[in-house]
């Protein structure tokens, strides 16, 4: 990769993506593509070119594209599980239509594209324990149903027209940097924000309810080695199952309460989150992505945990008072 163009770069991954791809490539330019409204600020904006590009707007991307001589594409942009139940049509403009525009500008221009796809591509049919890298794939959620798309779409335009297209199926993403926004996973976030604030935590999910779970840097890596793999050593490319942890709701409960032995939790059940989230699968095979570009994660859950409290507690120091 030389230069760099990430579309939903303030978004949950996006924000820390673009400043690490920032500090590997330091001579290219990786441009902080944001939509109105959502600019850029800090040193997202001040570390290199930002440029509005909504992913609805092909020729916008292209106009961006030849601008800065992009040659990889990370395509960011979507609504998370619950937000995309309320709003679907948008889900699906944004996530299989912005998709078409991201992948027909790959095409014309010559673009490498990441577009990750989700554990929430999986559905109920799914084998649940150690699913497996090619398996049914029958969502019940919007969201799910753009994953699936977006992975066949891919694949179509890698094999049909030689777009160098890669992903992985990212698992709930848990960062102290970003706050999630309307994502399934989204309470293994809260949860630690609840314990260093002081605050009894109110748990959406049942206990019982296991979902594969990922610390922030070991995503991002994620997303840097799949696009830096060895393209002939790849029998698959869109998307590889990546996993690090599983837990649920009790699990991380008790390894926080080692750190912050005051800490309470109650339940306060969300239906929406706890049918989604019984739809996902409990856990993941990442034989094929260790095996054909050797993913390894870094961090488990005790390993997070210390990291992540550290980091929130300086964080939330530093906040000003409201």
């Amino acid at each position: 990769m030389k230069n760099i163009l990430v579309i939903g770069s303030t978004g949950q991954i996006g924000s820390e993506l673009t400043l690490k791809l920032r500090d590997i490539y330091s001579g290219p330019s990786v441009v902080a593509g944001y939509i109105k409204g959502a600019e850029p600020k800090g040193a997202l904006l001040e570390t290199g070119p930002a440029e509005e590009v909504d992913i609805t707007d092909a020729a916008r991307i292209a106009e961006v594209v030849d601008k800065y001589k992009i040659d990889a594409i990370y395509n960011l942009a979507a609504l998370l599980s619950a937000v995309a139940e309320a709003k679907p049509q948008l889900a699906w403009k944004i996530g299989v239509g912005g998709l078409y525009n991201c992948l027909e500008v790959s095409r014309e221009k010559g673009c490498a594209l990441f577009t990750p796809s989700s554990i929430g591509s999986f559905g109920l049919s799914t084998p649940h324990v150690k699913t497996p890298q090619d398996t049914v794939q029958r969502p019940d959620t919007i969201y799910g149903v753009t994953k699936v798309t977006g992975e066949l779409l891919s694949d179509y335009y890698a094999k049909r027209f030689g777009v160098d297209t890669r992903s992985v199926r990212f698992p709930g993403l848990i960062s102290y940097t970003t706050l999630p926004g309307g994502g399934t996973t989204d309470y293994a976030v809260d949860i630690y924000y609840s314990a260093v604030r002081g605050e009894k935590f109110k748990c959406p999910l049942k206990p019982g309810t296991f979902m594969d779970m990922m610390y922030m840097p070991d995503a991002l890596r994620a997303a840097v080695e799949i696009m830096e793999a060895d393209p002939s050593r790849l029998k698959h490319r869109n998307s590889f199952n990546i996993a690090s942890m599983s837990f649920d709701p009790e699990i991380i409960y008790a390894k926080i309460k080692e750190h912050v032995p005051g800490f309470e939790m109650e339940y306060e059940l969300d239906p929406l989150r706890q049918r989604i989230a019984d739809s996902w699968p409990d856990s993941l095979d990442d034989t094929c992505a260790r095996e054909e570009w050797d993913w390894k994660p870094e961090y488990d859950l005790e390993s997070m945990t210390v990291d992540m409290l550290t980091n929130l507690r300086k964080k939330l120091i530093a906040e000003p008072a409201t």
